[in-house]
């Protein structure tokens, strides 16, 4: 053994940390003597720090507002050569005058008018039902039996008299009936569920929501059992009934008028783009798409996604903005959130929450929550919520087409299960993107897929025409 002295050789073999202090301590001495000699600034000698790529998760990077300029420009001339790749192998397509005059002019137009108001007879019973409950001429058992038969005959009487006379109603006659009944029904569910929570005692203030701004005195129950009460909430844009509602004070003009023009142009936009994009589509097609091979199918869907998504925007926008905001100002109505910013969804159960928000509320408040009350699990809730949403999507375009291959009950289903089983795998701009495949996937190409059908078996009748 060696007889050094352990300190001597301590000093002469430093450890990794004390020679790592020398080392930093060299530096900025460095440092420290190169800025003071050559004016320089310290930072130049450390020239990296810790940290992550811009593009990456983790780098909370949020600005691309360059990227999505960028996109927008790919976008439309992406579109652009669509437009002009269908101008020139077909033509300009465009008559909106023919379509009109079709409209005015075709006698399968007015028997869907006496239909919609055939439905005025089951608003007045459904009236008298409450009055006689509250007059005592009924027990609430009995008017609830007259109340849901009320209901169950303002479905099915419409889809009867489609059925049985299909050759004097016109498709979008139907539909436009059809959509017309379905509103009013659960506006009439919502109206009796309301009135009788103030019978039972369950809601005793009448004075629900925000006050009116207008001169309105405050309508009381039983006060609101009034024809005038009933058809203003039969009219105005909303699904969940109250007694008071919020009004505004004066009607706005010019936003009324700015509504009006973009009624006019937008429905006259997405007619020209059916006529331009969609029907040309359809007549090069041999057969059934159900009859389609798989190969055949994802060919057609993938020609249709584009201009079939530019429609449902626009038709978005048409109704849940300009439609109900013109409603809502002739009105007064106060209440105008019709809509949430449903294109930021990062998931399907928010999107579909945030698309269409008066039937979100009144699914929230006439399904899901009794549901959760009566001790339902919130996942069996959600899916029957999914479930009568699909049934009466799939009833209100099935019934005119007299097709029921309940594509668009298993599109929403789908979605349903995949809200439940995937969201919490895909969050975030990874949801957002899911969102918008199923989106651009999902029931608009359902509905698309049962009116080309529709036009395969029927292109030889003289009553059909895509014009």
């Amino acid at each position: 053994m060696s007889g050094r002295p352990r300190g001597r050789a301590s000093r002469r073999s430093p450890g990794p940390s004390s020679s790592r202090n020398r080392t930093l301590a060299g530096l900025d001495r460095a440092k420290d003597t190169f800025s003071t000699k050559m004016d320089i600034d310290p930072d130049m000698l450390s020239a990296h720090k810790i940290q992550d790529s811009l593009l990456s998760s983790n780098s909370r990077f949020s600005d691309y507002r360059g990227i999505f300029n960028w996109c927008i420009i790919m976008l439309m001339l992406t579109n652009l050569h669509m437009f002009l790749d269908n101008y020139i192998e077909y033509g300009l397509r465009v008559d909106l005058g023919q379509v009109f005059y079709h409209f005015l002019k075709d006698p399968y137009s007015w028997p869907a008018t006496y239909l919609i108001l055939a439905s005025n007879v089951f608003v007045v019973a459904a009236l008298f039902f409450e009055r006689w409950q509250e007059w005592d001429y009924i027990t609430e058992a009995t008017g609830k039996v007259l109340e849901i038969g009320n209901l169950a005959a303002m479905l099915l009487f419409p889809a009867a008299v489609i059925l049985h006379e299909s050759t004097s109603l016109s498709v979008g006659g139907s539909m436009l009936a059809l959509i017309v009944y379905t509103v009013t029904a659960l506006k009439i569910y919502s109206y009796h569920e309301v009135n009788s929570w103030f019978r039972q005692g369950i809601q005793t203030s009448s004075v629900t929501g925000v006050k009116n701004e207008s001169e309105q005195e405050w309508v009381m129950y039983p006060n609101n059992l009034t024809t005038g009460d009933l058809y203003y909430f039969l009219l105005a844009p909303t699904l969940c009934y109250q007694l008071n509602f919020p009004r505004n004070v004066v009607i706005r003009k010019w936003f009324v008028a700015r509504r009006a023009l973009e009624i006019i142009l937008l429905s006259q936009l997405m007619i020209a783009m059916i006529q331009q994009l969609i029907c040309p589509l359809m007549l090069k097609s041999s057969r059934l798409f159900i009859e389609m091979d798989m190969t055949a199918k994802i060919k057609h869907i993938m020609e249709l996604v584009a201009p079939n998504n530019f429609i449902w925007i626009i038709l978005f926008y048409w109704f849940c903005h300009s439609v109900l905001n013109f409603m809502g100002e002739l009105l007064k109505f106060g209440d105008r959130e019709f809509y949430a910013d449903w294109w930021n969804s990062d998931n399907l159960n928010r999107f579909w929450t945030t698309l269409n928000l008066p039937f979100h509320k009144w699914s929230m408040r006439h399904v899901y929550r009794p549901l959760l009350m009566q001790g339902f699990p919130q996942w069996q809730a959600q899916v029957i919520v999914y479930m009568m949403t699909a049934a009466l999507c799939e009833y209100v375009i099935a019934i005119p087409l007299e097709m029921f291959r309940f594509w668009i009950f298993a599109t929403v289903v789908l979605q349903a299960k995949m809200t439940l089983f995937l969201g919490r795998f895909f969050s975030g701009n990874y949801g957002n993107c899911l969102v918008w495949l199923c989106v651009l996937m999902g029931p608009p190409i359902a509905v698309l897929t049962y009116l080309h059908d529709y036009y395969m078996l029927n292109r030889e009748s003289n009553a059909w025409s895509l014009y």
